[in-house]
């Protein structure tokens, strides 16, 4: 699969079958992915990368506080800003037509909506998950490496044959991770990521990208 295959086939799949994703090919992608981009070579993400025994108990955890009513987490990181300006709410609420319309749930269906977006704890079936970390005495352009990190990680899954999802969502259930992994506690859950094979029994749309002409300005000599 050349880069560009790669690139134009990644999407956020969120139905995985059950088939284990090799710990070699877990190696081999996580080893290349650190050649990713950061400022001054300083490497700022810290990722886990859990299957087996572990992902089930933090899958039934998360599950049993969803089953109890008990509130998310807060987040240590702000995810949208309160008053999301156009055109970006306009994108977001695009998504979510998608998003749910594919799974045939209605605009106003918020309990529909609720309950599906209940699958990311059990990170939509896949048997593996990555959760990327984040010292919480870095900055913007720390985090920023962490996304070029996290986009590497996903563009090599595709080069596997797998796919993946990041998911935010997780930072909302960051203490039931926590519980599980033990990371140090100068550390920011970002985000999960469930990885795996898809399952193409189940349908899933593709949300579409903005034109060129709205998000590129070239800028040519003479």
């Amino acid at each position: 699969m050349d880069v560009y295959e790669a690139v134009t086939s990644r999407r956020a799949v969120r139905a995985f079958t059950d088939r284990p994703v090799p710990r070699e090919t877990l190696e081999r992608v996580l080893s290349a992915a650190a050649w990713a981009p950061s400022g001054s070579n300083i490497q700022p993400w810290r990722a886990y990368v859990v299957t087996g025994g572990p992902l089930a108990e933090i899958k039934k955890r998360a599950g049993e506080r969803l089953a109890a009513g008990d509130p998310w987490d807060e987040r240590e990181y702000e995810m949208y800003p309160p008053d999301l300006r156009s055109p970006y709410r306009e994108r977001r609420s695009d998504f979510g037509k998608v998003r749910y319309g594919a799974l045939g749930i209605a605009r106003e269906d918020w309990e529909a909506r609720r309950r599906a977006a209940t699958e990311n704890w059990n990170c939509f079936g896949a048997p593996a998950a990555l959760f990327c970390y984040i010292d919480r005495d870095l900055g913007p352009a720390q985090w920023s490496d962490v996304g070029m990190f996290l986009q590497t990680v996903m563009l090599l899954l595709r080069a596997e044959g797998l796919h993946s999802c990041a998911q935010m969502a997780w930072s909302e259930y960051r203490r039931t991770v926590a519980e599980v992994l033990s990371p140090p506690e100068n550390l920011v859950l970002f985000c999960g990521m469930a990885i795996g094979y898809e399952d193409v029994k189940v349908h899933g749309e593709r949300t579409g990208r903005a034109p060129l002409d709205e998000t590129v300005t070239f800028v040519d000599g003479l």
